[in-house]
């Protein structure tokens, strides 16, 4: 039996005072997942479990089977594979946010805020070949990578993520760095004055590197699990992650990693991927998208669309009996716009035959429940 793994990022929220304490996967309208937890189970709790921190790359290894030990501490080396690049053991990774500075220093947006898609990746072009130590890579919109010579001083730094840091003075989030390494305090110095001509509405656009990572390798899924496994997805650490465990890939040609993502395209792909894979998880990135812009009803909205879009239509359009799971990978607050590792919502259950009675109470549940041979 094919197994499916729907994960909705940052499905986990806080209680919205405006709905009267609901989250808004409450405040979502899903029948499709309310009829698998109707014939099925409902659940909730945290796939952290207070050992791994609260953010996607960590969090979906876990769920699909990589051992805590395996766990990249960074992702970026993830995300650069991507987009088929490597490095070599002498060279290492950050990811690097195009973010917004106010007049009073603070970082007033983690992602470019103020700025269109297309002056993101103009601005991206100003940054490229400031420094031949340091590559700047552009992926979407306000992602960007930055491959550099490995230096030991610099993989030890703990950078806050920028996501985490919105208030806070950028020059204290960035000190450790910058003392650390002088490429990247030239870098960034440079960075700066060509970013200059995009400063609008009283914010300044700078580039925040964070989150060091060197070259490491993962096990295979299907060493894992002895099967074949697949990705449906557009998030560059989800495609990262897929290709290091060697599974499949398909990215939908209109797919974003945000709301505006084409849910139905997923959904068809979702669907070719079954006929051949075993195993396949399809990840909608939108809603940790949402909560980090404090967009409860936008997040909300995303849930249904993803019910009525791609839920709907796996239903209606695979015949063949299928093990499924719908859960988030950590709590996205749409009230603080940060990560958390409280509980997440986790629906599982069959279609087109039945099974067993499923439990759910933890990580390693959703695994025996996907991975193993139904009886």
């Amino acid at each position: 039996m094919r197994s499916l793994l729907v994960l909705i990022d940052g499905l986990g929220d806080s209680p919205i005072s405006a709905w009267q304490g609901q989250t808004p996967f409450e405040h979502a309208v899903h029948p499709a997942m309310d009829a698998l937890a109707a014939s099925g189970t409902l659940g909730s709790f945290s796939i952290c479990e207070n050992d791994i921190i609260p953010e996607s790359c960590s969090c979906i290894l876990r769920l699909l089977g990589v051992d805590k030990k395996d766990i990249p501490r960074n992702r970026a080396y993830l995300e650069l594979l991507a987009h088929n690049r490597d490095i070599s053991e002498y060279e290492m990774v950050l990811r690097c946010n195009l973010a917004a500075v106010d007049a009073s220093g603070r970082l007033a947006a983690f992602n470019g805020q103020g700025l269109t898609p297309l002056e993101m990746q103009q601005a991206a072009k100003h940054c490229d070949g400031i420094f031949k130590d340091i590559e700047f890579i552009h992926l979407s919109e306000y992602r960007n990578l930055l491959v550099m010579n490995r230096e030991a001083s610099v993989l030890d730094c703990t950078v806050q993520p920028p996501h985490e840091s919105v208030g806070e003075d950028v020059s204290k989030l960035l000190q450790e760095l910058r003392s650390q390494s002088l490429s990247i305090n030239y870098f960034l110095q440079e960075s700066a004055k060509r970013l200059q001509p995009f400063a609008r509405d009283g914010l300044q656009y700078i580039l925040y590197p964070w989150a060091p990572s060197a070259r490491q390798g993962l096990p295979s899924f299907s060493g894992l699990h002895g099967l074949r496994g697949g990705a449906v997805c557009k998030a560059e650490i989800v495609i990262g992650i897929a290709k290091a465990l060697g599974m499949d890939v398909i990215t939908p040609p209109n797919a974003t990693g945000d709301v505006d993502t084409d849910i139905m395209a997923k959904a068809e792909a979702t669907l070719a991927m079954l006929q051949q894979d075993d195993f396949v998880i399809a990840h909608f990135n939108g809603s940790d998208e949402a909560s980090h812009r404090y967009d409860y009803q936008g997040k909300a909205d995303f849930i249904s669309r993803i019910d009525t879009q791609f839920l709907q239509t796996i239903a209606a359009k695979y015949h063949e009996p299928l093990k499924l799971v719908i859960c988030g990978d950590h709590v996205t607050s749409s009230v603080t716009g940060k990560h958390g590792d409280g509980c997440t919502p986790v629906i599982a259950g069959y279609l087109n035959t039945t099974g067993h009675i499923i439990r759910l109470q933890s990580y390693r549940d959703i695994l025996d429940f996907l991975m193993k041979e139904s009886d």
